[in-house]
């Protein structure tokens, strides 16, 4: 009786998160509210809280056990994610990220061929979330430096727009806060998760998904010919300007190399650590923190060399500060999910999933693929490619153990599905920012999107099942 209690309660609080995300209400008060809400149910059932101190008072351990965390999440994956949106955010102040995406666009403009430029432009997109990592800030700026670009070339409105849609996706990169959070949770450092274990399944997929793109782009634009010219379009939609500028732009010569290579600097140092490490037998171990402070001074000392204004710049780095604050939001959810996990393991479910996990024949192929399912259902439906993963995260090695599988057979199915299948969705803010631009409904965008990222995910899932058993 006791265990389908516990399986109601926890079928009841899923079903309740399941539906928060789906209404697109605030996740982080969701978590942190069931979570608690969970303890207690815990406590009223006689079982234990586990905090790292006892308050002296059973009624009163659950909010310790939201200070756990918070404690526990702001000096680890928490302090990191932090450290990297101060960084992104001085980037972006002085110039430098709308230097890169200068740079990284400009050539495009010099390729006549209209579907060479598809997979072209869907690689470097990816490259540019390096800097950007927000699929919609990313889509809103190539909006406004490449599609023109793309338009004038001869591409369709709907070809190019689903490359713009699906620019940020699964590039491996040590800076982004997903990877960070779930290497803390396996208990790695963030390279080698990335280098080690992201990188081999998701860098193949990726070349894999441009040609895709490259085909069904040609083959959707032949059954459905473009109509409209690109000085029509321009006539007819405000939102596109052919000129809008970009801060930054104007840096040119060794300057413009030196500002946009900055944005880069921490991926630069990370991969030089990374592979002196394999070839020269070093044992160095500089994290993303030490990076992204060492990349933040040599900025600095740019600004002050460049615009030899001491007083300015050093006012200016409060930027950095400001930017520590804006990401303030997805350490909260991390914290919300620990804590929402804990409320499930106080009651018990987690150690019953462990135990039928056990006991079923053929789990460590399954269970990849139900989590893999239950993402996409979840994304599709609610645009989100990362707030049902955060919730996820510290489930990783429990469920894991249990099916006895590595870890990481199950974090990389479900964080490349979830950041592939966002730009399947039509309710995804990224698409409804393309759509809106460039005046296509979300549904033609998602067709265009559909099978290049449908495909991703079954090559990505076959890759992982083979290469992480």
């Amino acid at each position: 009786m006791n265990t389908i209690l516990v399986i109601i309660i926890g079928l009841i609080a899923v079903g309740i998160l399941v539906y928060m995300l789906l209404k697109k209400n605030d996740i982080k008060m969701t978590l942190l509210s069931l979570g608690l809400l969970l303890m207690y149910v815990a406590i009223i059932m006689g079982k234990k809280v586990v905090v790292t101190m006892t308050t002296g008072a059973t009624a009163f351990d659950p909010f310790q056990a939201i200070v756990d965390q918070f404690s526990s999440t702001l000096v680890g994956p928490g302090f990191v994610i932090l450290i990297l949106g101060g960084y992104s955010a001085y980037m972006s102040h002085i110039g430098a990220n709308q230097v890169t995406v200068h740079a990284l666009t400009k050539p495009i403009s010099k390729i006549k061929s209209v579907y060479i430029l598809i997979p072209i432009v869907f690689l470097i997109g990816n490259l540019l979330s390096l800097v950007i990592p927000s699929a919609s800030n990313l889509a809103i700026i190539l909006l406004a430096t490449l599609y023109p670009v793309l338009r004038t070339a001869g591409m369709s409105r709907l070809s190019a727009a689903a490359i713009i849609g699906t620019s940020a996706t699964i590039i491996p990169t040590p800076l982004g806060s997903d990877n960070v959070a779930i290497a803390a949770q396996l208990h790695m450092p963030v390279t080698d998760y990335v280098f080690q274990h992201h990188a081999i399944v998701s860098i193949p997929t990726l070349l894999a998904i441009a040609i895709i793109h490259y085909f069904w782009q040609k083959h959707e634009d032949k059954r459905s010919p473009e109509k409209l010219s690109y000085t029509e379009e321009l006539a007819q939609n405000t939102d596109i300007d052919e000129n809008t500028p970009s801060e930054g732009v104007s840096y040119t010569g060794f300057k413009g190399f030196v500002y946009g290579l900055l944005p880069l600097l921490p991926i630069v140092l990370l991969l030089a650590v990374f592979f002196m490490n394999i070839a020269m037998g070093t044992k160095l171990n500089l994290s993303v923190q030490v990076v992204s402070i060492i990349s933040f001074i040599v900025a600095v000392i740019v600004e002050l060399l460049y615009k030899a204004n001491f007083t300015n710049v050093l006012k200016e780095t409060s930027h950095f500060f400001n930017g520590m604050g804006s990401v303030m939001s997805i350490v909260a959810l991390l914290v919300s999910a620990q804590v929402f996990v804990q409320g499930l393991t106080s009651i018990g479910i987690i150690d019953l999933v462990q135990n039928s996990m056990k006991n079923m024949s053929g789990s460590g192929i399954i269970l990849p693929v139900i989590m893999v399912i239950f993402t996409a259902v979840i994304v599709l439906l609610s645009g989100s490619g990362t707030a049902l993963l955060f919730a996820m995260i510290p489930l990783i090695i429990p469920l894991s153990k249990a099916a006895g599988i590595d870890p990481v057979a199950l974090s990389v199915p479900m964080q490349l599905a979830g950041n592939l299948l966002r730009a399947v969705s039509p309710v995804a803010a990224v698409v409804l920012i393309v759509a809106g631009t460039t005046k296509v409904s979300p549904v033609q965008i998602v067709k265009r999107t559909s099978v290049p990222m449908v495909f991703g995910v079954l090559m990505m899932l076959v890759m992982s099942l083979m290469i992480f058993q």
